[in-house]
């Protein structure tokens, strides 16, 4: 049952992972400057530009904005355009994943067998992790433009200074979320599996002889004697007293 739940719970964080690195896809605010704002004047004047993957923006402080849509595919600048397939690739491979992590869920009927459906768990949750990787990429691509134009203005104070915005923030939260669902699917599709035990007439060598008790045997019948004690030839019965997978004859010695 817990494994059920975990499962449920795993696939839910997926999907909310992948629905918030998809919103950052078309959130404003990617980087943010602030101009002006100073004191010492009748008249204070606030000026905010920001920019995300499509457009850049300008907004006064009475909150009229003017924003300047990217050209065309070509004359967008290069780490915009390898932001921009970073995301949609880790969204096309997440799409992948969370179809697999349906058919992979214990509590569906499709898939086929057990084990084949925790490697379909596991395929999907790779395919999760991949598609993490590559919006982290993105995202920590886009991140390095923004602290090198940040240190380029401390440098040259005649250039604008901007700040990580409000959707980067978003998008490492969902990758996170994207990386507790394959844990939460990866820890329910480990299972834990023990070797059967084998019947101790198929060991080679010398068997051990077991001990039992006298209201285990059923039927016995009494042939030879083993160290002093009586060697019987006995049918198991009680399947509590030593675990066979069915009824067999053997020899045991009794105590």
């Amino acid at each position: 049952m817990w494994r059920r739940l975990a499962q449920i719970l795993g696939l839910l964080v997926f999907i909310l992972g992948w629905g918030v690195v998809a919103c950052t896809l078309v959130l404003d605010h990617w980087r943010v400057a602030q101009q002006g704002g100073q004191g010492g004047a009748s008249v204070v004047t606030v000026a905010w530009y920001w920019s995300n993957l499509w457009k850049d923006c300008y907004e006064d402080s009475t909150a009229v904005v003017n924003c300047v849509d990217f050209g065309v595919l070509w004359v967008v600048k290069s780490y915009v355009q390898g932001v921009r397939g970073l995301l949609m690739t880790g969204l096309a491979l997440g799409s992948v994943g969370t179809v697999l992590a349906c058919f992979g869920m214990e509590c569906t009927y499709v898939g086929g067998t057990q084990r084949t459906k925790d490697k379909m768990l596991m395929v999907s949750s790779a395919f999760h992790f991949l598609g993490c990787v590559s919006d982290m990429a993105g995202y920590c691509l886009y991140i390095n433009r923004v602290a090198a134009a940040f240190l380029h203005a401390k440098a040259d104070p005649s250039k604008l200074s901007y700040d990580i915005g409000t959707a980067l923030y978003l998008g490492l939260a969902g990758c996170c979320l994207i990386l507790l669902g394959c844990v939460l699917h990866c820890v329910t599709a480990c299972r834990g599996t023990h070797p059967q035990r084998m019947q101790h007439s198929h060991y080679s060598g010398n068997p051990m002889v077991p001990f039992i008790r006298d209201e285990d045997l059923s039927v016995y019948q009494g042939k030879t004697s083993l160290h002093g004690h009586s060697s019987l030839s006995v049918r198991w019965t009680d399947s509590n007293a030593f675990p066979l997978s069915k009824t067999t004859s053997s020899n045991v010695v009794i105590v």
